[in-house]
């Protein structure tokens, strides 16, 4: 925690009495508290909660089905619920910049990086040319974007979950905005990066006198870098007030719950006779880097440099290293979603040179889950016929009644109800898109599945419930887990063994009890020194 004692002014964010309702149900309900300057007020809760619903209604960017927010929300003098749309314009990244949860929906696709951050800088500032790009490549460097100049001409795609995270970090704060809202801003990081953006924000406060109203399930951040913290519940804020007093001597049962939650246990031991799944000799994937008005090839990035590994039916190999290490990449070429160089085996088969053709009916057995739940969602479909997808493409034989039920014991494996087949994902919160994703990969009962960054979305408690659904699943069928993470208490949870990949190369590979108890390399110890520092911090008895 901060440990700084905020100044009791006049409030720069105060909400009073805020309730909002989809299609009549009540998601938010009577919650006010209120961000002082220089303040960090944090929201946390599970799943479903009201967190971002409460963060949207803050600059009214609730979609229309959200009707109108109820109560009162005053922001640096203006009322939001009641403000004029060229008010709203000024304060929406004037006033108060916004980091949202999910990053590549958040993104222009069709934009490069340089485009992006300059536009959130010229809607308010009027600036071209040289001033305009040397002020992107500064934001990003703030933002911990490694190599700024370099990647200008990239696109989302082209980035990690991690790099898109810090490219929104950076528009938010191109007009020194006087609140930040980060709704889960370091989901998508690794944990170094995760500290550097979190001091980043800090420094931010104490130069700007900026405020920072965070949204967020990782309540180690909250400890470590908040004031003050409102406890949600079912739209209701069911506990607040300053950090230490709450963390200490918690009043309500919910927030006993929430500080007691975390992955436990170990999955189970690998069969001596099981058998290897799915294999990568040599993995080579390479990014050209163009320049100019023609746009020549002028260097190249090596994403994954020679990386060989096994993965055998119920083991889980636990793939972790910083943003832009390469990890995910890794993952889609070994599925043949990404061009890569080396020899892949699936079930004991050359599939490298297989044309589009020859993979389709092995598709079935090797699925993802990808690490942005709302962009690999189409908001075009229901649930239901997104999990139901997979389904009509690879058993075409099964009648509507027989692929319903397929679907609902699906999302019941997940933890949702079988009735929310019908919602839509904008009807969801971030945990539950990340449950309906891995419902439709574990669907087809695959062999190998790559699992990218599938807790990140989700609060503690959520967290722990997928980790035993994944690894009782993985018990039940002996399917081959290829886990990516930046969360190496999850890793540690769910991994037989751990490969740690540093500019696309592997640094330290090992049985996991013994590359997270005794790492012999010295990359390999600063990634667990500060995942396991945030945990001490949070623990009862040891460094405060």
């Amino acid at each position: 925690m901060s440990g700084r004692i905020v100044e009791k002014r006049e409030p720069l964010l105060d909400v009073q009495d805020l309730s909002v309702a989809f299609r009549g149900k009540r998601v938010v309900q009577g919650v006010s508290f209120s961000v002082r300057r220089g303040e960090t007020v944090a929201l946390v809760g599970e799943s479903g909660s009201g967190k971002s619903v409460t963060a949207l209604s803050c600059l009214r960017l609730l979609p229309v089905a959200g009707g109108n927010p109820e109560g009162r929300i005053m922001l640096d003098g203006t009322d939001v619920l009641n403000a004029p749309v060229a008010d709203l314009r000024r304060l929406r990244g004037g006033v108060a910049g916004m980091v949202f949860q999910e990053p590549m929906t958040s993104l222009n696709p069709l934009h490069t990086v340089e485009r992006q951050v300059g536009e959130a800088i010229i809607l308010h500032q009027p600036m071209t040319g040289a001033p305009l790009r040397a002020r992107v490549i500064e934001l990003l460097r703030r933002a911990g974007f490694p190599n700024a100049e370099d990647r200008l001409g990239a696109y989302p795609h082209q980035l990690s979950g991690g790099q898109r995270q810090r490219v929104m970090i950076a528009a938010a704060l191109a007009n020194d905005p006087k609140l930040l809202i980060a709704d889960e801003p370091t989901t998508a990081l690794d944990v170094t990066i995760q500290a550097q953006i979190l001091e980043l924000l800090e420094q931010l406060k104490r130069e700007l006198g900026m405020a920072l109203l965070l949204i967020t399930h990782d309540l180690n951040i909250v400890k470590k870098h908040a004031d003050s913290v409102v406890v949600m519940k079912d739209g209701h804020a069911v506990e607040q007030g300053e950090v230490a007093t709450v963390f200490a001597a918690p009043r309500h049962d919910y927030t006993r719950m929430l500080l007691a939650t975390e992955p436990r246990g170990q999955p189970a031991p690998v069969a001596d006779d099981a058998v290897e799944i799915m294999r990568g000799d040599a993995i080579k994937v390479r990014f050209p880097i163009r320049r100019g008005l023609m746009r020549r090839v002028v260097a190249e990035v090596r994403a994954v440099d020679g990386v060989t590994f096994a993965v055998r039916e119920g083991e889980t190999v636990g793939l972790v290293g910083e943003s832009g290490s390469g990890k995910t990449t890794l993952g889609l070429a070994m599925l043949r979603l990404e061009q890569s160089e080396g020899a892949i085996r699936f079930e004991g088969a050359q599939i490298q040179g297989l044309d589009r053709g020859a993979l389709r009916p092995l598709r079935r057995r090797m699925q993802i889950v990808f690490q942005d739940p709302y962009g690999a969602l189409s908001p075009r479909m229901s649930v239901g016929e997104i999990v139901g997808e997979g389904l009509a493409v690879h058993e075409p034989g099964l009648t509507s009644a027989q692929r319903a039920a397929t679907v609902a014991t699906a999302l019941e494996e997940v933890g949702l109800e079988p009735g929310m087949g019908e919602r839509y994902p904008h009807e969801f919160s971030g945990g539950q898109r990340q449950r309906v994703a891995i419902a439709r990969a574990l669907v087809l009962k695959p062999r190998f599945l790559v699992l990218d960054e599938p807790t990140s979305a989700l609060d503690v408690s959520v967290q722990a419930q997928v980790v035993e659904l994944l690894r009782a699943l993985q018990a039940k069928h002996r399917l081959a887990y290829l886990f990516i993470s930046h969360d190496l208490r999850v890793v540690r949870a769910m991994a037989h063994r751990i490969i740690v990949l540093k500019d696309g190369k592997v640094v330290e590979q090992g049985e996991a009890a013994q590359v997270v108890a005794a790492p012999r390399e010295a990359y390999t110890r600063a990634l667990m020194a500060a995942a396991f520092d945030l945990r001490a911090e949070a623990a009862p008895g040891l460094r405060n």
